[in-house]
């Protein structure tokens, strides 16, 4: 089994999750100062409110795989917290295999050039690299758009990683599922 490049995997997206809650943080405290600038102080901020929008957004696209990871994603079925191990396991490969690697593979198909039309013009032969229309705005919305990449290629690794645990345990590789000896502890 490929033990060591799952144990990447899950420390790629336990790293990245760990260092994209403190966006959370960061989010909570720019909408507040959002607040009040423009409550109590009427003053409207057009990059501090694009900056929330784009906090919120990297929060969601950054902590995808880490969610994966630590089984935080919601789920319809009921059935399966009191399921079996082999009923868990088939049912994440499958999940894995069926739905996230191929919603991951056509996210990156559907935005591809979405992304690099932010970053290089192709008809006139120049560099982009867009920025906010908004009179003040942030730049670097091209990099904001890369971000989309980074989140299906993190949420596909994961999902491979899953799949694996999932396939090893199936095949009798290793004794329980989820395998902590692989994967780790949520949150360690």
């Amino acid at each position: 089994m490929f033990a060591h490049t799952i144990n990447r995997i899950d420390q790629l997206n336990r790293t990245l999750g760990h260092g994209v809650a403190w966006l959370a943080l960061a989010l909570v405290l720019l909408q507040f100062a959002v607040v009040v600038l423009r409550y109590v102080f009427a003053v409207g901020s057009v990059p501090m409110q694009e900056a929330v929008w784009h906090l919120h957004g990297l929060l969601f696209m950054l902590g995808a795989g880490y969610t994966l990871l630590n089984d935080g994603h919601v789920r319809v079925d009921v059935i399966y917290r009191n399921a079996s191990p082999v009923y868990k396991a088939r049912t994440d490969l499958a999940g894995c295999l069926l739905f996230v690697l191929p919603v991951c593979a056509l996210t990156l198909y559907m935005s591809w050039d979405y992304v690099l039309r932010s970053i290089y013009d192709f008809e006139r032969g120049v560099w982009m690299l867009e920025s906010s229309s908004e009179f003040g705005g942030l730049p670097l919305i091209w990099a904001y758009k890369a971000v989309i990449w980074v989140f299906a290629v993190t949420l596909a690794l994961q999902a491979i990683s899953m799949a694996a645990k999932a396939f090893a345990y199936l095949s009798g590789e290793v004794s329980s599922y989820p395998p902590k000896s692989v994967g780790g502890s949520p949150g360690s």
